[in-house]
C-alpha cells in the first residue's frame, strides 16, 4: 500500500460539506442563528487572557457535547455563565465576561502566574519555530510526507513537552495549539509540493470551531493536511471528533491516529473513527526486531490497518533491526532519527524530493525494499 498523495482521492470545491444538523439541510432562520452563535463562540475563544481559560474550557466542553451545534452550546454555556456570574436566573441581559469580573478561577500561587505570563509572552511574540521530520514509503524509499515538530526560541528551552504543559497549566493550550499550527502552515509552504504535513493536535483542539476556517485560510491544500490526534480519546470525544471532522475529511483533509494501542480503548476508538493513518510510536517500535511481543502487536496492528484501508506508519525507526523488522511485517512507512531527524533548514527539506538515503545492512526481500536499505 502507497501513501502517495497522489493515490488518494482528491479534494473537490464542487462538493461542500454536508450540513451538521441530522435529518437534512436547516431552515435559513436557524443557519442565520448558527452563523450568529459561531461569531460569538469564536470571539470568546480567540481571547488568549489568561483569566478566562476557564470560561473557555467550559465552552469547549459544551462544543464537544453539541457537535455542529453552535447555538445548542452557545445556549447551555450561558445558561452555566449565570451560575458563575450569579446572575438573576430571569435576566435577559448577558455580561460577557471581562477581567475582573466574578468569573475569575480561583487566585493562583505567583509560579502560575508567572507560568501564564511566559506563555502570553510566547504567543504575543510568535517565538516559534517549525521542525520536519521526512516520512518514507517502503514501497519506493521516497519521501511521501513529514511531520511537524514544534521548536520554541525562549530563554526558557526549546523543550516543547515543557512548554505545552505549561501551557495547559495556565488554561493557553489550545492558544499555544492553534499558534504552532500557524507556524507549522506557514513553513510547510517552502516544503517540496508532493509532500503532506502530519500535524499534531490534541483532541480538544480538533473540537475547536476555530479550527476548520484557520485550515480554510492556509495555503496548503486540504489533500495534503493530515490532523494527527496525538492524545488518548475518551468515548465522548470519539464521537465528537467523527462528527466535528466530517466536513474536513470530506473535503480531502485526512485523520491519523498516534500513539495505537498505547491505551485500553485505543483500537475501539481507531475503529469508531476510521483513520486514513494509523501510527505505531516509539515505545511500540523500540526491540520490535527481537521483542515477540512486540511483534506480535505489529503483525496485529498490519492487519487492522488492512481491514480499514488504513496505512501503517512505524515511528520512531533508530537502527536497522528495526526497519528490516516493521518492513518484513508488512508496515506501509516509516519514520525515526535513523532515516532523518527533524530539521528547521528549508535546504534540508529540499532533500526530500530525492530517494531516501542509502543505508548499510541486510537486504529486504523485494518488493518491500531492493534499492535503499
Amino acid at each position: 500500500m502507497s501513501m502517495d498523495p497522489s493515490s488518494l482521492p482528491a479534494s473537490s470545491e464542487n462538493h461542500p460539506p454536508a450540513d451538521p444538523a441530522p435529518g437534512g439541510p436547516c431552515r435559513n432562520d436557524t443557519s442565520g442563528i448558527r452563523r450568529q452563535a459561531s461569531a460569538i463562540i469564536d470571539t470568546v475563544l480567540s481571547d488568549p487572557s489568561p483569566e478566562q481559560g476557564r470560561v473557555r474550557d467550559q465552552l469547549r466542553e459544551h462544543l464537544a457535547a453539541h457537535p455542529g451545534h453552535p447555538e445548542t452550546a452557545l445556549k447551555e454555556h450561558l445558561i452555566s455563565l449565570r451560575s458563575l456570574t450569579r446572575l438573576p436566573t430571569g435576566t435577559s441581559k448577558v455580561v460577557p465576561p471581562a477581567a475582573g469580573s466574578a468569573i475569575q478561577p480561583q487566585a493562583g500561587t505567583p509560579a502560575a502566574a508567572e507560568r501564564a505570563s511566559r506563555i502570553v509572552e510566547v504567543l504575543k511574540g510568535r517565538m516559534l519555530l517549525t521542525a520536519f521530520q521526512p516520512i518514507y514509503d517502503l514501497s519506493t524509499g521516497s519521501a511521501v510526507g513529514v511531520e511537524a515538530f514544534t521548536r520554541f526560541v525562549t530563554d526558557g528551552g526549546d523543550n516543547a513537552d515543557y512548554w505545552f504543559a505549561e501551557a495547559a497549566e495556565a488554561r493557553l493550550g489550545s492558544e499555544l495549539e492553534f499558534a504552532a499550527l500557524e507556524c507549522a502552515l506557514a513553513a510547510a509552504q517552502h516544503l517540496p509540493p508532493h509532500l503532506y504535513v502530519a500535524l499534531k493536535l490534541s483532541p480538544a483542539t480538533c473540537l475547536d470551531p476555530l479550527l476548520p476556517g484557520l485550515l480554510e485560510t492556509s495555503r496548503l491544500a486540504p489533500d495534503r493536511m493530515v490532523l494527527e490526534l496525538t492524545e488518548a480519546l475518551t468515548a465522548e470525544q470519539a464521537a465528537a471528533l467523527a462528527a466535528a471532522l466530517a466536513p474536513l475529511r470530506q473535503h480531502g483533509v485526512r485523520l491519523a491516529i498516534d500513539h495505537a494501542g498505547s491505551y485500553f480503548d485505543s483500537i475501539p476508538h481507531i475503529r469508531q473513527l476510521q483513520p486514513d493513518i494509523i501510527k505505531l510510536d516509539r515505545t511500540i517500535i523500540a526491540g520490535i526486531d527481537t521483542d515477540t511481543l512486540r511483534h506480535a502487536f505489529g503483525e496485529a496492528m498490519v492487519g487492522l490497518a488492512e481491514q480499514l484501508g488504513a496505512a501503517l506508519i512505524a515511528a520512531g525507526i533508530e537502527t536497522n533491526d528495526e526497519l528490516t523488522a516493521v518492513a518484513v511485517l508488512g508496515v506501509t512507512a516509516v519514520q525515526g532519527y535513523f532515516l532523518g531527524r527533524p530539521t528547521t533548514r528549508p535546504q534540508d527539506w529540499a532533500h526530500w524530493n530525492l530517494p531516501a538515503p542509502s543505508k548499510t545492512g541486510p537486504h529486504i526481500t523485494p518488493p518491500i525494499t531492493s534499492i535503499w536499505f
